[in-house]
């Protein structure tokens, strides 16, 4: 017999994938088991391992051996009581119709030996939601839950329409025409009481040029003073939100299981998953 000796590389445990190997090639009879584990256990008992039993007769392995090689003639003995075909009665008091056999009885009914082994919690629970085709959630604690709410955040040059400051962007407007009305503002007055000055001139000493370049200045001016916007893009302000976060209320919720004639066992199995995963 030739022995076949795996020696790549495995993680932290040596057996790590061999065992799920295993796990995967028998999971028809250990899904079996693990829903009769579920449905004789209560929902406070279901994060613990459990002990899985597989018959003896589903765990046969191929094996490897050398052949005999070639062509080869044998000859074997007969007898004259025996045929090709013919059944042997079992000896009596050997584990026959008496029942006195030493080997270990089966859960299943049968008379070979099993074989026995044991789930983890996290090989258990896997099994326990295998064929929910559930996401994958992500877990939070529930006692640091945090909700997000939107709140204002000053203000700023750009935005959306309907979030514009009215009143912030009217006194913009209001600041932005004193800026630049101010300094023409100025040259007017100065403008006007020239003019006023040279005009209570004596009329032998009054420049008529004079005047006229100053009421052409004075026009000018007003002209600039009329042509300052109302209100300029750039004036607009906008309201900003910004996420903060609030701590969320907490509450206790039971969770009650109808055992009416209307829940099946199925229904009843589906129930125990879900609490279990909330």
């Amino acid at each position: 017999m030739t022995y076949f000796i795996d020696r790549r590389p495995n993680a932290k445990h040596k057996s790590a994938v061999n065992r799920q190997r295993f796990l995967e090639r028998y999971r028809k009879h250990i899904k079996r088991s693990v829903e009769e584990a579920v449905n004789r256990r209560s929902i406070t008992d279901m994060e613990r391992g459990e002990k899985i039993s597989i018959p003896a007769k589903d765990i046969s392995e191929p094996v490897f051996q050398h052949g005999p090689g070639g062509a080869r003639n044998s000859v074997s003995p007969g007898n004259k009581e025996f045929l090709e075909g013919d059944k042997i009665r079992r000896p009596a008091g050997q584990g026959g119709g008496n029942g006195a056999g030493e080997g270990g009885a089966s859960n299943q009914g049968e008379g070979n030996d099993e074989f026995a082994f044991t789930l983890s919690r996290e090989e258990f629970l896997e099994f326990v939601f295998d064929g929910l085709e559930l996401p994958h959630l992500q877990r939070k604690p529930l006692k640091s839950l945090e909700e997000i709410k939107m709140v204002r955040a000053g203000l700023a040059r750009d935005g959306v329409p309907s979030r514009i400051s009215i009143t912030r962007s009217m006194r913009e407007a209001y600041a932005r025409r004193i800026a630049m009305r101010a300094p023409i503002k100025r040259a007017l007055k100065e403008a006007q009481e020239a003019l006023a000055a040279e005009e209570r001139k004596d009329p032998v000493l009054r420049n008529p040029a004079r005047i006229v370049e100053l009421k052409a200045e004075i026009e000018r001016l007003e002209r600039r003073i009329e042509a300052v916007p109302f209100i300029d893009t750039y004036d607009l302000r906008y309201h900003q939100l910004a996420a903060q976060p609030q701590p969320s209320s907490q509450a206790v919720m039971f969770c009650v299981m109808d055992v009416s004639g209307s829940m099946t066992q199925n229904h009843k199995d589906i129930a125990k998953r879900f609490f279990l995963l909330l």
